[in-house]
């Protein structure tokens, strides 16, 4: 398709989850998926908004009179999520990371950051509005085809997931609700179908280079606005992956060509095979006034630092002597930071090795032994990488000791210690002695048999090199 024969004109809304704490009170952002042992129904009504008028969107929503039925764990939940107590001042750490992400994109902070409401009746917010913020306007995000402009970067709540829909009603699970989100809208400046992937992929990097956002499904999702020329915008949400994105946009473009008469601007959801359909009215202005329970925020961005970019951190990374593909992997994954602790302690150490430790050889250990590797802990990669930093133990053992630790079979690291290299060259030179006139590599597979694998291959060679001719 010709897009820019078609008039195409598209942007995106990008919403990712931060880490840490909720956005207006003190519970934490685990989203736990245990037992719910709070459970309440609600039956919401729409309002009118600043303008005096009851927004289309909310009252579409109204009109379907659903009771909703609600359910949270209480250890991340308090009574702000079920509307019971005042939201309390908004989270300073997230507004922290909002401005971070806001300078990265070269936008124009705000002077004061006001919170407002907006009308929200699908029951997805328990008290009938979400709350959100202007954090900064005015901003960039530069890609292969020009630059994208970024008019505004918000802060505001996540919404309730929606566990259960029934006739009559639909159930929530709480422990979602309230966790901070980065909103960041652009202008339609987007081309293409790949150019749309291509903005949400750099705007992704961006946010994950704070090191404060949250990772998994669910936890960062991109809505798209399009529309071609002679037809009005619609706004589709619901992609679950990214490479979908072109496919999605491609439909799209070809359902509006194929439309005899002019639809009205709406949302639709991505189906799993890419079409879309229709989701509900396309919300306007109507929906938003002030937020009187929270007091506004003065903002001082000038002592904010800026985190390293990702793709500053695979160029640092290559330059370390790790190849491309595993700068990247290591540079994107939720163990960068320990990494880079990692590799300033352990110096005799590749970092490299390090890097496929905490990365590749993880996901080894998932997919070939079926072994949870998210158990092991920060102290104890820094244990075994401590013992082959003093050459304790040979690199080829550090997956077993990994595998120990993930099962619980982990006892002490003298278990896994091998001879000294003293010790080693006595025993290599013993066999040699009994077994005359063997090749180098059967020499090899009786020592490393004798040690069961608890010592350095290369040693060995390097020592049968000088007493085998």
């Amino acid at each position: 398709m010709d897009y820019h024969k078609l008039g195409f004109k598209c942007g995106l809304e990008i919403h990712q989850q931060l880490k840490g704490k909720k956005l207006f009170c003190e519970c934490l952002t685990t989203n736990s998926s245990e037992k719910s042992d709070i459970h309440f129904n609600r039956r919401l009504r729409a309002v009118a908004g600043e303008t005096g008028e009851i927004d289309i969107a909310a009252k579409y929503e109204m009109e379907k009179s659903k009771k909703f039925i609600y359910e949270a764990d209480s250890k991340d939940t308090c009574l702000v999520e079920m509307d019971e107590e005042p939201p309390h001042s908004i989270n300073p750490e997230a507004v922290q990371v909002a401005l971070q992400v806001a300078l990265l994109l070269k936008a124009k902070i705000v002077d004061e950051i006001q919170v407002m409401r907006k009308t929200v009746i699908d029951g997805s917010n328990v008290s009938g509005f979400q709350r959100t913020a202007l954090v900064a306007y005015d901003g960039v995000v530069e890609t292969n085809q020009g630059p994208v402009k970024i008019p505004t970067i918000c802060l505001e709540e996540e919404a309730a997931q929606k566990i259960e829909v029934k006739d009559e009603s639909v159930k929530y699970r709480l422990d979602r609700l309230g966790i901070p989100l980065i909103e960041i809208a652009t202008e339609p400046d987007i081309k293409d179908a790949e150019h749309a992937k291509e903005t949400a992929e750099k705007i992704g990097m961006i946010l994950r280079s704070t090191g404060k956002v949250k990772r998994g499904i669910g936890t960062i999702r991109q809505d798209v606005n399009v529309s071609i020329k002679g037809k009005n915008r619609v706004e589709i949400k619901g992609f679950q992956e990214l490479k979908s994105m072109p496919a999605v946009i491609d439909k799209e473009v070809g359902r509006q060509i194929s439309l005899k008469e002019k639809e009205p601007a709406h949302v639709r959801k991505v189906e799993p095979d890419n079409t879309t359909s229709y989701l509900r009215p396309m919300p306007g202005a109507a929906r938003m006034y002030p937020e009187t329970d929270v007091v506004p925020l003065k903002v001082d961005a000038s002592k904010i630092k800026l985190p390293e970019l990702i793709e500053d951190k695979v160029k640092k990374y290559i330059k370390q002597g790790i190849s491309q593909d595993l700068a990247k992997l290591i540079a994107k994954s939720d163990k960068v930071e320990m990494f880079e602790r990692f590799i300033k302690e352990f110096k005799n150490i590749k970092p490299a090795f390090i890097a496929e430790t905490l990365v590749p050889t993880l996901r080894e250990i998932k997919r070939k032994y079926n072994i949870d590797a998210d158990k092991i802990t920060e102290s104890q990669f820094q244990e075994v990488l401590s013992a082959l930093d003093q050459e304790k133990i040979p690199k080829n053992i550090v997956i077993n000791i990994l595998m120990d630790y993930a099962s619980n079979k982990f006892e002490s690291m003298d278990r896994y210690v091998g001879a000294t290299d003293a010790e080693l060259e006595e025993e290599v030179k013993k066999i040699v002695k009994q077994k005359p006139g063997l090749s180098p590599g059967a020499y090899m597979g009786i020592i490393m048999k004798k040690f069961q694998g608890k010592v350095d291959g290369k040693k060995v060679m390097t020592i049968l090199n000088k007493l085998v001719k």
